[in-house]
């Protein structure tokens, strides 16, 4: 688990961050969210340690990383796994050597092992019979994969994603959702993901901060979100008509007044009247 307590960070006369506290749970997948320049980058360097927060504390599982020196740092960024908004895949290495990198960083495995632990993670992500294809050979989704494989080469206890889906198709967009949550459950890591895909945070959002103004504003799930009256947090996910009324019909699905089952087809030849759910008391619901 990492916790945030009272964290500050200004840049000059510009304070970006104001006292922002919150708890990303170990084995979730927790959510950043929030406009740009609401101070979502910035919470996040603060938490790797590439910025130095001007106040408060960052604990990865009770430990303080703000007051640990640079010995201690080195130990822990260990621990931390990275996905980059654009994979940041070294274009003259292939597939395989990327994904060793960590590695022949920060182990003393023999090259064997190295390779075992690398085609492991690939295999894990899709990736097999892909390690000596190169950078452009692949398509963005497999660059995509071939970073969340380097990402968790070192059995990171804390990953970290910036922007995942960025440039992603919607259906290639979902598939790695899908691949991050599995791996986050499956490592028991705490995982903390960048985000503006409202379809991340609807699908994949077991815990979701939304920062405004330098501060977390909201957290909750993703199933809260939908029953949340908070009005900044409502016009910023659900900021069209289109999403506000498919807000509407799952208030209704969760609360039973719609059939969750329906068969839209049907119902458009019956004119609606199938719509409701057949077991709901309306006496009840007025």
């Amino acid at each position: 688990m990492i916790e945030l307590k009272n964290v500050y960070k200004g840049f000059g006369e510009k304070e970006i961050l104001n006292g922002v506290n919150a708890r990303f749970e170990t084995g979730k997948t927790n959510l950043i969210i929030g406009t740009s320049g609401s101070g979502k980058t910035v919470l996040t360097k603060c938490m790797v340690g590439l910025i130095e927060p001007d106040k408060g504390e960052i604990l990865f599982d009770g430990k303080n990383f703000t007051t640990m020196n640079a010995e201690e740092r080195k130990e822990l960024r260990q621990q931390i796994g990275m996905l980059f908004q654009g994979s940041a895949l070294f274009d003259s290495m292939n597939v395989e050597q990327n994904v060793m990198f960590p590695l022949d960083m920060f182990t003393n495995f023999s090259r064997k092992e190295k390779l075992e632990r690398v085609n492991f993670v690939l295999d894990r992500v899709n990736l097999n019979d892909t390690n000596k294809k190169f950078p452009d050979e692949i398509s963005g989704g497999m660059k995509k994969r071939v970073g969340i494989a380097r990402a968790i080469v070192l059995k990171p206890k804390y990953l970290f994603c910036d922007e995942p889906n960025s440039g992603l198709d919607p259906q290639t967009s979902m598939l790695i959702d899908k691949l991050i949550h599995e791996i986050t459950i499956e490592n028991k890591m705490t995982t903390v993901i960048i985000t503006h895909d409202m379809n991340s945070v609807m699908e994949i959002g077991e815990n979701i901060v939304y920062l405004a103004d330098g501060k977390n504003q909201w957290e909750g799930s993703n199933k809260d979100l939908i029953f949340s009256n908070h009005k900044k947090l409502n016009d910023f996910i659900f900021a069209s008509e289109f999403l506000q009324d498919a807000k509407d019909m799952r208030v209704l699905e969760e609360k039973g007044i719609v059939d969750n089952d329906r068969d839209m087809k049907k119902i458009l030849k019956e004119g609606g009247a199938s719509l409701v759910n057949p077991n709901t008391d309306k006496r009840e619901e007025n």
